[in-house]
């Protein structure tokens, strides 16, 4: 009875264990399949950024982007004219700007913004959340998901992330963007779902705001995005004053 009575103890202590692996399991699923439905995996894509000063004034910029799997991504500048011809990449952790009359790429930081305003590098270069982020904990909300995401090293822009998600179109609505101890940083609103074509339907307004730039805004407006089959070489420092040749 003893053996008995110490075995079924054992499978106690246990199980709690295995049920969290598997609801993380299950939250790391549900992370990649927003992924999926924010962006197919290789495309390419044209959006507006703009940029709003408390005043009101604004500064827009133009970019065409195209991102292969999970951790290729590559901009151009398209206007306005001071900055067009400038060229980003980004692989994995490590950014580029290519500015053209300079000899070679140099090294950016996901935390700069090389437009200004509340969206950084990270955040117009963006990858896959899911390879960035580990999922730690999935709260049901009345019409969705919150998921609790922990970057998955020091390199990621924010420690971590609030990710609200809605359940039928398993979309982001809202991303609160935090440091280690929690404190806000930013918050990303998704708005405006839009059918691109080619069965991609997703937000066509990204907004953000931040407690650290009271009255500041940023606005990120997509005009079009299609899945594209895209070649490695595409997403090298050798091709970043080429990119113009892929539009």
């Amino acid at each position: 009875m003893r053996t008995i009575m110490m075995a079924v103890f054992s499978l106690l202590l246990t199980f709690p264990a295995h049920a969290q692996d598997g609801a993380v399991a299950d939250g790391d699923a549900l992370l990649q399949q927003i992924d999926r439905n924010l962006n197919p995996e290789t495309y390419e894509s044209y959006r507006k950024l703009v940029n709003i000063e408390p005043d009101g004034r604004r500064r827009e910029y133009v970019l065409f982007t195209v991102k292969k799997g999970i951790d290729k991504v590559a901009s151009l500048f398209i206007s306005p004219a001071s900055e067009k011809g400038r060229s980003t990449l980004r692989l994995g952790d490590n950014m580029w700007l290519y500015m053209p009359g300079v000899g070679k790429p140099i090294r950016i930081t996901s935390l700069q913004s090389l437009v200004g305003g509340v969206f950084n590098n990270s955040d117009i270069l963006q990858l896959d959340y899911a390879a960035e982020y580990n999922v730690e904990k999935v709260e049901e909300t009345g019409d969705g998901y919150l998921l609790h995401l922990k970057a998955k090293s020091r390199g990621v822009a924010y420690d971590r992330v609030r990710l609200w998600a809605d359940r039928e179109a398993l979309l982001p609505t809202r991303i609160e963007c935090l440091t280690e101890a929690e404190m806000l940083i930013k918050t990303i609103y998704f708005k405006e779902v839009k059918d691109f074509g080619g069965g991609i339907v997703r937000p066509s307004i990204i907004e953000t705001d931040s407690p650290l730039y009271q009255g500041y805004r940023s606005v990120m407006i997509f005009a079009g995005i299609r899945e594209r089959t895209l070649a490695d070489e595409v997403f090298t420092q050798t091709f970043m004053p080429n990119l113009e040749s892929l539009r």
